[in-house]
């Protein structure tokens, strides 16, 4: 994933540390390779997310306070994890005005340790997610060290660009109304909130597919960029993920669909390239 080194970044899309003063209203979405962690395990199967990773909170990352001053080209997008993120939240929203009529931007907070959203207190093991109360996305870093070293995937830039379109995805689907299509159906293999977070997936390849139309990069995705976006999607399966929890695969627990699911539904946006073909809720998944 390279940017284009004069290409400009916009930090207004993007906040460090924490936000006070929310009240705790609504549900947080859980992340491509996220909220997964704490939602299925915690939720689901009533188990503390601290004894998935044996019981050691991940190494933080402390947000930087001067993005503004850091983060001014792709230049140093290339060079700076936190500025990698302002440009990749910078081209998802350069491209979905392009597809939903009347798009209102969602900012990303990054946070270290714990954070105030409008849904609510969270903390570094809930992992990336989207809270429609505030319409933003949260954004601990270290979690992308714990998909690599504790889930297996190969990690890399592009797993992290991945994982913040599927996020954005999450605000698109609460834009367009769809997040309603999962209320009551939290769990299961056919569920309403598997649905929901494929389709995220799919959204995120779609917008991988034009993301050099944005003008952001210095060229298209690579096939090695791809293969880091799918080793993400496979290790944070329900299946992969229960597997590792507790040994085994119970379907009726499922809230964000196998691993082949993931891997699936985001390649079917990549290749397409069209968000049409992103509707989980129609047909078989």
């Amino acid at each position: 994933m390279d940017f284009k080194d004069d290409a400009r970044l916009d930090t207004s899309q993007v906040e460090s540390g924490g936000r006070g003063g929310f009240p705790g209203g609504g549900i947080a979405v859980g992340g491509g390779a996220a909220g997964i962690i704490a939602l299925i395990v915690a939720l689901i199967f009533g188990v503390n997310p601290g004894n998935i990773t044996g019981g050691d909170d991940p190494a933080p990352v402390n947000p930087s306070s001067n993005l503004a001053s850091e983060c001014k080209t792709g230049q140093d997008a290339d060079q700076n994890e936190q500025c990698r993120i302002v440009g990749v939240v910078n081209s998802i929203q350069d491209y979905w005005p392009e597809v939903v009529q009347n798009y209102t931007p969602a900012k990303t907070v990054m946070f270290s340790g714990q954070v105030n959203t409008g849904c609510g207190a969270a903390d570094a093991s809930v992992g990336p997610f989207y809270c429609p109360a505030d319409q933003r996305v949260y954004l601990d870093l270290s979690f992308f060290d714990e998909l690599q070293s504790r889930f297996g995937a190969k990690g890399g830039p592009f797993a992290q660009a991945y994982v913040v379109g599927h996020e954005y995805g999450h605000h698109v689907q609460n834009l367009l109304g769809t997040n309603g299509k999962a209320e009551g159906d939290r769990q299961g293999p056919e569920s309403g909130s598997v649905r929901l977070e494929l389709q995220a997936d799919c959204y995120s390849g779609a917008w991988a597919k034009n993301a050099y139309k944005t003008g952001l990069f210095a060229k298209p995705f690579s096939q090695t960029d791809i293969e880091e976006a799918i080793s993400a999607a496979s290790a944070v399966g329900d299946d992969s993920i229960q597997k590792r929890t507790q040994g085994r695969i119970d379907p009726e627990g499922f809230t964000h669909g196998t691993s082949a699911q993931r891997v699936k539904w985001f390649t079917t946006g990549y290749e397409s390239g069209d968000p049409n073909k992103c509707d989980t809720f129609a047909g078989d998944i």
